[in-house]
C-alpha cells in the first residue's frame, strides 16, 4: 500500500481545515512537500475550482489553488514525489490544453505527473465559463480517450463524438504517452468510467460502505476483468490521529484496504505546520514502506 496526502493549504473547506493554513503561503507547501517526499509518500493532490458561489463557499470552500502553478513550483524543490491533480473539470479545457499545459508540467517534474480528473458537478461554474452542464459525462468520455491519443504525441490526431484534430503541432511534448489518468467523483458511474478509461479511481464524499459496495460491484464487472492492469485506488481516510491515536489509525487503515484500498489519502488532524509535519512521520511509522 501506498501512502499518499490530501495536500493541506491548497484547498480549504469549511469547518475541516486548520487556522494556520488561513495565512499559509506556497513556502510552507513547499516544507511540507519536501518532508513528505523524505518519509517516501507517493503524491500529494491539488484540486482545481475556477471560482465558487459566493452562497455555495459555506459549503464547498472557496480556497482552490490552481495545481498547475502550484504543481510548477513544488518540481524544482522535489525529485521524487508526484503530483496528483485532484481533480481537473474535463468541461473546463479542449483535450489539447490538458495535454500541452500539463504534458509541459509532466516534463519540467521529469514524468512525475498523476493526471486525476472528473467530469464536474457545479453548474453555476459550468455556466460561469460558458460551457454545457448537461451531457457532461458523454463529452467527459471522449475527451479522456482524446487525451488518451494525444499525451506525449508531437503531431496528435483524433476523431470522435465531441472532437476532432489533427494537422496541429505540440510542442514541447510530453515525456511520455502513458500518463496515469485517475477518475475523481462519488457515483457508481465514476468508478465505471475509471474501470473502463483510467488507470485509477479517487473517490470523495462517499462512506467506507458506499465505496466497499462500490468496488465489490466492480469486480464483478466484465470490464473488470478484462483489464490489462490492476486500477489503482486511492481512498481518502478520514482526519487520522497516529500520534495520539495509533490504535484507531490502525483499524481504519485495515478497514479501507479491505474495501479495495491499494493507495491511502491521508488527512490528519494538525494544529500547525510542525504539527501535520509530526503526524506524517508517526503514519510512516505505522505503514512503514514496503
Amino acid at each position: 500500500m501506498k501512502l499518499a496526502i490530501i495536500t493541506p493549504v491548497l484547498t480549504r473547506l469549511p469547518k475541516s481545515h486548520a487556522t494556520w493554513e488561513d495565512t499559509a503561503e506556497i513556502e510552507d507547501v513547499a516544507r511540507l512537500a519536501v518532508e513528505a517526499e523524505r518519509l517516501g509518500y507517493d503524491h500529494l493532490t491539488c484540486s482545481e475550482h475556477v471560482a465558487i458561489p459566493t452562497e455555495i463557499v459555506k459549503v464547498r470552500g472557496g480556497t482552490y489553488w490552481d495545481p498547475l502553478s502550484v504543481f510548477g513550483y513544488l518540481a524544482a524543490v522535489t525529485r521524487k514525489i508526484n503530483f496528483a491533480t485532484f481533480v481537473l473539470v474535463l468541461g473546463y479545457h479542449h483535450p489539447l490544453e490538458i495535454v500541452k499545459r500539463y504534458g509541459t508540467l509532466d516534463r519540467v517534474c521529469g514524468s512525475r505527473l498523476i493526471l486525476g480528473v472528473g467530469v464536474g458537478s457545479l453548474q453555476e461554474e459550468f455556466d460561469l465559463l460558458g460551457v454545457p452542464f448537461a451531457g457532461r459525462g458523454e463529452l467527459g468520455d471522449d475527451a479522456l480517450r482524446a487525451i488518451r491519443a494525444a499525451y506525449g504525441v508531437a503531431e496528435p490526431s483524433y476523431s470522435g463524438t465531441h472532437f476532432d484534430f489533427s494537422g496541429f503541432v505540440i510542442d514541447p511534448v510530453a515525456p511520455r504517452t502513458d500518463v496515469p489518468i485517475w477518475i475523481g467523483g462519488r457515483t457508481g458511474i465514476s468508478l465505471r468510467r475509471a474501470v473502463k478509461l483510467g488507470d485509477g479511481w479517487a473517490p470523495f464524499g462517499l462512506s467506507l460502505e458506499q465505496m466497499g459496495e462500490m468496488l465489490r460491484q466492480a469486480r464483478e464487472s466484465q470490464d473488470w476483468n478484462s483489464r490489462r492492469t490492476p486500477l489503482e485506488v486511492a481512498l481518502q481516510s478520514s482526519p487520522l490521529d497516529p500520534i495520539a491515536n495509533p490504535e484507531k489509525t490502525r483499524e481504519e487503515i485495515a478497514a479501507l484496504s479491505a474495501a479495495g484500498m491499494t493507495t491511502l489519502e491521508a488527512r490528519f488532524v494538525h494544529h500547525s505546520l510542525d504539527h501535520y509535519l509530526e503526524q506524517l512521520a508517526a503514519l510512516r511509522e505505522l505503514v512503514p514502506t514496503s
